[in-house]
C-alpha cells in the first residue's frame, strides 16, 4: 500500500540495527541500506528529545551532498532517559549490571527521533515512551546479561527480550518505540512526504 505510493521515491535506511531493518521489511517496503560511520557524540547542554534529535540529524550529514529529491533518507537513534540523565549502550557486564540495577522499581523514559532528509527537505520527530520496572533482583539481571548480552541495547535492554518479558509491570506509549522504531510515526510521515509532492 504504501510503497506503492513510493515508488517514485527511494528509501535509504541508514542504520546497521537488525530491528528497525525488520520494521521497514514488516512495513512492506523496498528500502536499501547505506550505512557511514558517525562519532556518536553529542554537546552536554542538550537534554532529553534534543540529544536524540542531535544524533538522528548528525548521523543523516555524511549524505547530504549524494541525495536527490528522489532520495528519502532515513536516520534514527534511541536514547534511555532517567534520573536527568541520558543512558546510553553499557561498555561491559559491570556498566550494564548498574544501569538495569538503577532501571529497577521505577520508570525511565525511552526516546527515538528519526530524521527524515532528501535534496529539499528535512525533518526530525521524535517519540516518547515511558517504560517501568518491577523490582529486579540481582540473580535475575545477571541471567539476563549473561544469556542476552544486550551491549548494543541503549539502557542495557531489549524489551523484547526475557527481562521485558519478566520485568516490565507498565508501558506508556509505543512499545514499538522501545524496540527502536517509532513505526507509526515513520508511516505516517512518508505518507506526509509522499501527499506533499
Amino acid at each position: 500500500m504504501l510503497n506503492e505510493k513510493l515508488k517514485d521515491f527511494n528509501i535509504i535506511l541508514a542504520s546497521g540495527s537488525p530491528r528497525r531493518q525488520a520494521f521497514f521489511k514488516g512495513l512492506g517496503l523496498d528500502f536499501e541500506i547505506r550505512l557511514k560511520p558517525v562519532k556518536e557524540e553529542y554537546p552536554e547542554r542538550l537534554r532529553h528529545f534534543e540529544i536524540s534529535n542531535y544524533l538522528a540529524q548528525l548521523k543523516a550529514l555524511p549524505f547530504e551532498n549524494e541525495l536527490n529529491d528522489h532520495d528519502i533518507l532515513i536516520t534514527s537513534d534511541t536514547i534511555v532517559w532517567h534520573n536527568e540523565k541520558a543512558l546510553g549502550k553499557p561498555r561491559d557486564e559491570q556498566e550494564a549490571f548498574s544501569v538495569l540495577k538503577s532501571l529497577s522499581n521505577q520508570t525511565h523514559e525511552v526516546i527515538t527521533s528519526v530524521c527524515f532528509t532528501n535534496a529539499t527537505y528535512k525533518k526530525t520527530l521524535h517519540s516518547i515512551t515511558k517504560v517501568t520496572f518491577k523490582e529486579l533482583a540481582d540473580d535475575e539481571i545477571w541471567y539476563y546479561i549473561n544469556t542476552f548480552k544486550s551491549f548494543d541495547k541503549a539502557g542495557a535492554y531489549g524489551i523484547q527480550e526475557w527481562i521485558g518479558e519478566i520485568g516490565v509491570t507498565k508501558i506508556e506509549g509505543s512499545f514499538f518505540n522501545v524496540v527502536g522504531l517509532p513505526v507509526h510515526l515513520v508511516y505516517k510521515t512518508l505518507n506526509d512526504i509522499v501527499d506533499s509532492k
